[in-house]
């Protein structure tokens, strides 16, 4: 179930402080390696669109797709999920891919994006726990 909920990358938004959801799209209906997926993001009144392309889908262990904007690499998100006693080890990792220049430009006015991502995955993370289990009541 756990890894359904993380490949929903449409619905994956209602866990994320910034993400909103999004769409498939180039014929995509749903995951699988190389769908590419339009997400809708915002964070302190900012509003922008990025494109996720699935460089890995294999349930239920493994999850990583590579964004871009305006096809400038941004980040790779990579999900793990390792059966544990009593339910499952999910493991969320970010990588930055940004240039020196987008990384010098995205930082700055007290934003830090290495923290405020740490701080998303804890986020996100914690909402993913909570829906699961209450979901298998």
């Amino acid at each position: 179930m756990v890894f359904a909920v993380i490949a929903d990358l449409p619905a994956l938004g209602r866990f994320s402080p910034e993400n909103d959801g999004g769409e498939w799209f180039d014929g995509a209906t749903g995951p699988h390696a190389g769908a590419k997926f339009k997400g809708d993001n915002a964070r302190a009144g900012d509003k922008w669109t990025t494109v996720a392309k699935v460089r890995v889908y294999d349930p239920p262990k493994s999850f990583i797709f590579d964004v871009s904007w305006h096809r400038v690499p941004i980040a790779r998100w990579e999900y793990s999920i390792e059966v544990s006693p009593g339910g499952c080890r999910v493991t969320e990792t970010w990588t930055d891919r940004r240039n020196a220049l987008l990384r010098k430009q995205g930082d700055g006015d007290g934003f830090v994006r290495l923290e405020f991502t740490k701080d998303s995955i804890r986020q996100t993370l914690e909402k993913l726990k909570i829906h699961c289990e209450t979901s298998n009541q």
